[in-house]
């Protein structure tokens, strides 16, 4: 056995072909095809294989991404394509590969980690907990009260730029080039709809499909709520078949728009969450407090508790899950009841924090 390593360039196209014969087998493209920028040659380095002799048993890889929100700038380490060859499993292989990636991304700066699986058990073990919130909202009847002078599309030859002008106006995004924009556009499956103004400018856009995940579901979008509530409803109403919209929970006028309208919201998680770096996390979130003014903020991560809290109204957690909740959510913090009024509403001013991952984000 070798590794966990990273793959040598020309070691490259043997691991994509056991990735598509272990994840892809049914699929009429390769799985670097949908994921552009994590199964690639510049990401090689975050990709990680055990290999037994010349043949590749397990896999998982690294993508390291940048979130900006309102308040702080932190880095998530994305991880994903998790495979172990059956002959091999229940080895103790994609544990090792796991524990692998997280030194990858702790030796990168990353401040935490997010996978999305069902295998919740055997990731809580790893401490990953369910944590962040995703709102989905299905949509099964056309919208009332849309109407728009908007020219709706679903042709997907659309200037990358202008797509990613709309979603650079998200409070809390990826950061993302022009270039990966162009690469995401391209995915297997994708889906590109839009609404134009009468002027020809792009007013709002949104995305559904990747590959082999998120057929009709709605996982990016980008313009005012004005022109994205008239474009959902052309989408509806072109395919006549449910649409689930997926919103970060800051997105409230959207939520709202749409709940007046009789659309169905489902509260979920956003995904399973590792805070790698406390201390680094720790140090920019009460960074960020201080510039709200908030200048006495406690957080903290002791041998076996955390310690959080402002001023000397300080509370103690054991939970490593409840605290990864209460930095990315869903908890509320105005529903702590062991902190007195002025330090939840202090608290709340950042926590938790506005954090979301787009759908092309997802590895």
């Amino acid at each position: 056995m070798e590794g966990p390593r990273s793959p040598a360039e020309n070691e490259l196209p043997t691991v994509l072909d056991f990735l598509n014969k272990k994840l892809r087998a049914d699929s009429a493209w390769s799985i670097d095809s949908e994921y552009p920028t994590a199964l690639t040659r510049s990401n090689i380095h975050n990709m990680r294989i055990i290999t037994d002799d010349t043949q590749i048993i397990s896999h998982a890889v690294v993508k390291p991404l940048i979130i900006k929100s309102p308040h702080l700038i932190y880095k998530m380490a994305a991880i994903g394509s998790v495979v172990t060859d059956p002959n091999y499993r229940n080895q103790g292989h994609s544990r090792t590969l796991l524990n692998d990636c997280l030194e990858q991304a702790h030796k990168q700066q990353c401040d935490a980690a997010i996978l999305w699986t069902n295998l919740h058990e055997f990731y809580q073990k790893m401490n990953f907990e369910l944590a962040g919130t995703e709102v989905s909202l299905m949509i099964e009847n056309s919208l009332p009260d849309t109407d728009s002078d908007l020219r709706f599309s679903h042709d997907p030859k659309i200037a990358p730029e202008a797509i990613f002008r709309l979603y650079s106006n998200h409070t809390v995004m990826t950061v993302r080039s022009i270039e990966e924009t162009r690469k995401y556009m391209s995915i297997p499956q994708t889906k590109i709809y839009t609404a134009w103004e009468k002027n020809g400018s792009l007013a709002a856009y949104a995305i559904e499909g990747k590959g082999a995940d998120l057929g009709g579901y709605i996982h990016e979008w980008g313009g005012v709520v004005s022109k994205l509530v008239p474009l959902f409803n052309y989408i509806y109403n072109l395919n006549k078949t449910p649409l689930t919209i997926i919103v970060p929970r800051h997105s409230r006028n959207l939520i709202t728009q749409l709940e007046q309208r009789g659309v169905q919201t489902h509260i979920g998680f956003l995904g399973m969450i590792k805070i790698i770096n406390h201390d680094k996390l720790f140090g920019k979130i009460k960074r960020a407090f201080r510039t709200e003014g908030v200048s006495d903020i406690v957080l903290e991560k002791n041998k076996d508790h955390f310690l959080f809290g402002v001023g000397d109204n300080l509370f103690t957690m054991t939970n490593e899950a409840e605290m990864t909740r209460l930095i990315f959510g869903p908890i509320d913090i105005e529903e702590l009841d062991m902190l007195n009024d002025k330090t939840r509403t202090q608290l709340s001013k950042l926590l938790p924090l506005p954090f979301w991952l787009w759908g092309w984000d997802s590895v």
